[in-house]
């Protein structure tokens, strides 16, 4: 766990020295937004890295939407301006890496919202859709499995109920972070996410039927309510 623990930081040091690097490009090979990046041969030979870590460094660039790759075309700087783009890319250096319970925090903040929005805008689709996932969910915890994933499926289906693409997306691209973190940092991932138990936790399926139950009913104040009882759950486990 230790070692895994290393690489993983050892490998954020290459892509931020990448990223530095392809930031100097930008600035004194005057680049101008929407011109075309070397490709990762070209940078991997020039910066000697391998092209691995180059595919990385530009997959989080793209992540942060300062670059965009199009297949069999190249990687494009984007259409910012020069001033934001190195500000933006300085800023995204000095993040430190994000742990569950930031994670955490920005998914409660936003979900908060997006059940209300859910309760005003589901269509009948929307909610099929949400039901499926719920029972995913109910099916794994009474079976005693672990049922985080199918969770999370029930959550981004509510999103998606929102109507609002924005909020989605957000969603979308915290999910991913929430998963990848849980499996791999058992320390912090103990103090929100329960450990396979014994004994089902019917409080947690409860108020996951109650959520779906008042977005089903259209009852908007009823389902941000109930997501804030979920979240108190949560951060006693």
């Amino acid at each position: 766990m230790k070692s895994e623990a290393l690489n993983r930081k050892e490998n954020i040091i290459i892509q931020n020295d990448i990223i530095n690097k392809i930031k100097d490009l930008i600035l004194y090979k005057n680049l101008e937004p929407g011109d075309k990046l070397p490709s990762e041969r070209v940078l991997s030979e020039k910066l000697d890295v391998s092209r691995r870590n180059v595919r990385e460094a530009i997959r989080k660039l793209e992540f942060y939407q300062l670059v965009k790759s199009i297949p069999q075309t190249g990687t494009f700087i984007a259409d910012i301006g020069q001033i934001a783009l190195n500000g933006i890319i300085g800023d995204v250096l000095s993040l430190k890496e994000q742990d569950f319970k930031s994670l955490v925090e920005t998914r409660v903040h936003l979900e908060l919202k997006i059940a209300g929005l859910a309760a005003e805008r589901r269509t009948e689709f929307d909610v099929k859709q949400i039901e499926e996932k719920l029972t995913n969910y109910k099916l794994k915890s009474l079976n005693g499995e672990n049922a985080f994933q199918e969770d999370l499926l029930f959550h981004l289906a509510i999103a998606k109920a929102s109507g609002n693409s924005t909020m989605n997306t957000l969603m979308l691209q915290i999910t991913p972070k929430l998963i990848s973190v849980y499996e791999n940092n058992s320390c912090d991932k103990s103090k929100f996410v329960s450990d396979v138990k014994k004994n089902v936790d019917l409080e947690e399926i409860k108020i996951h039927e109650e959520i779906f139950c008042a977005i089903k009913d259209g009852n908007p104040q009823l389902a941000v309510n109930k997501m804030k009882i979920h979240f108190k759950i949560v951060k006693k486990l």
